[in-house]
């Protein structure tokens, strides 16, 4: 299989735990093991392997994400960034220009595309993989999975085939409906349009071409900030004439919100938490240091990050993204191909900071022109190099670096570190990255 994911979202729905850079699919909420966690983003790319273990899966996302990709899924996967948000089509051209002129995708192969964060067991990637077969066969342009509703859902455009059979050329489409339309639209028999659909390489190429016009993969990318934004479906799907539907009747959510995630966990609790007896229906997730009590509540969620806490009846909690969008403050935690950081105190002058490196992983060789630094090693061994000075740094070893002067650690194992930042003008633009020269 040739997969493309779609990986977008601000992260503000599932604040406090998501952030602008660390959007919903990379949350650690599904159990894997006695105490190990992973994302949506994890759970699928396992999902994909295990129905096809060469499958070729590249990720189409912006700039912030990469490193949390990377750090999540390691650097085999594939990443086709977008220079800037574009919607859908332009995304979706771009990750198809990518895998035919970076990674020598031929034009007559099958791509599926599909968003990065379903809640779905491994049926849901058997169905792509058929989908993509059927792609293959060229008897459509286009062929879509189409999920059959379980309710008369005002999230979901709606797909109406010609006729009930597994495989269906397509009659029409349906925007986004209130709840009675949504109700007739299924009584003709639609299904929900998830965003997931399969053609040859080629036929996508040529289609971007026409709309756009570009001479390959750099010349679109080179582009990008001037194309239209513009959803796939708008720009080609509905426009298609020989489009074909293939239904999917199995597990299928979108974990967009508190009251959908929490219905997909498999405990309660997440983090350190206690409830009384009277508490029903509740889910506490906490990435903070600090213990959480739950007495009396119903129909609660409750979730502390270093970004801040959240308190909320669940069906209240669909409805929190205006109040986030009120919240002005600089990221709290991010994950990064190295390892992670978070950020403990922030001062009018300083700033501290708890930074994680991964075994066999480095930050970039960098100065901040404004700023000092001073490193504290608290767990593990590894090496720094400051002005090209390298040295053995293990637990309590203290590293000071004066603003201007280049520096990077390295981990040998895992690596802890106490970051303080010293200045007037803290800021994460402060940054000026170097060759290694050691």
């Amino acid at each position: 299989m040739n997969i493309v994911l779609l990986s977008g979202g601000s992260g503000k729905r599932l604040w406090p735990l998501s952030n602008d850079v660390r959007s919903k699919q990379f949350i650690k909420i599904f159990k894997t093991g006695e105490d190990t966690y992973e994302s949506m983003v994890q759970r699928v790319y396992r999902q994909i392997k295990a129905v096809d273990p060469q499958a070729t899966v590249t990720i189409a996302t912006s700039k912030t994400q990469v490193s949390a990709i990377h750090n999540q899924l390691g650097n085999e996967v594939g990443i086709s960034v977008e220079p800037c948000r574009r919607d859908t089509f332009p995304a979706i051209a771009l990750a198809t220009a990518y895998l035919h002129d970076v990674l020598g995708i031929k034009e007559e192969e099958p791509v599926i595309v599909c968003p990065v964060d379903p809640y779905v067991n491994g049926d849901y990637f058997q169905a792509v993989k058929a989908l993509g077969d059927q792609a293959a066969k060229g008897e459509a342009n286009l062929v879509l999975m189409g999920i059959e509703p379980t309710y008369p859902s005002e999230k979901y455009g709606y797909i109406i085939p010609e006729h009930t059979g597994a495989l269906s050329p397509v009659s029409t489409f349906k925007e986004k409906p209130d709840a009675e339309t949504a109700k007739a639209y299924i009584l003709q028999g639609a299904l929900w349009n998830g965003g997931v659909f399969a053609y040859r390489l080629g036929y996508v190429l040529e289609k971007a071409r026409e709309i756009v016009g570009f001479a390959g993969y750099q010349d679109l990318f080179d582009r990008y900030h001037t194309l239209e934004k513009i959803s796939f479906d708008y720009a080609v799907a509905e426009k298609e004439k020989r489009i074909q539907v293939m239904r999917f009747g199995g597990q299928w959510k979108d974990l967009g919100t508190w009251n959908t995630l929490t219905e997909a966990m498999e405990e309660n609790v997440i983090g350190e938490a206690m409830m009384d007896s009277a508490c029903e229906n509740v889910h506490v997730v906490n990435e903070l240091g600090v213990p959480i009590l739950a007495m009396g509540l119903h129909d609660v969620v409750i979730s502390a990050s270093p970004e801040g806490i959240l308190v909320s009846d669940k069906d209240q909690s669909s409805y929190i993204k205006p109040f986030v969008d009120e919240i002005d403050q600089q990221i709290m935690f991010a994950e990064k191909s190295w390892g992670s950081f978070r950020v403990l105190d922030v001062e009018a002058e300083s700033l501290t900071i708890k930074v994680t490196l991964h075994p066999g992983h480095s930050m970039n060789y960098h100065s901040h022109k404004y700023r000092n630094e001073v490193w504290v090693v608290t767990a593990g061994t590894g090496r720094t190099v400051v002005d090209g000075m390298e040295q053995a740094v293990a637990v309590g070893d203290v590293i000071t670096m004066e603003a201007g002067c280049r520096h990077t650690v390295m981990a040998d194992t895992q690596l802890q570190l106490v970051e303080v930042q010293l200045g007037k003008e803290i800021s994460v633009y402060d940054k000026q990255k170097f060759p290694r020269e050691y």
